[in-house]
């Protein structure tokens, strides 16, 4: 079983160093995103920006997400926290 740690954060920034980590069936959880979110070209996405915690305290952190045409970018989170 797996354990995720949910960070609930604001980006305060714009994402930058922008990659792709996998594309379509590549993708692990594609049936979930078609079944929640609609059929799309999905791409699951890297990339770093800018973000405040809860507490108030800011940090630098590489963010992983999921975005198709037309759909947009779903499931921002934090990945690592990186200060």
């Amino acid at each position: 079983m797996h354990h995720r740690l949910v960070i609930v954060f604001e980006l305060i920034s714009k994402i930058e160093s922008i990659e792709t980590i996998a594309i379509g069936s590549k993708i692990s959880d594609i049936a979930r995103l078609h079944k929640m979110y609609g059929k799309g070209r999905w791409r699951k996405l890297k990339g770093f920006g800018r973000v405040r915690l809860t507490d108030g305290s800011e940090y630098d952190a590489e963010l992983h997400w999921y975005e198709a045409h037309g759909i947009g970018r779903k499931e921002l989170k934090v990945k690592q926290l990186l200060d």
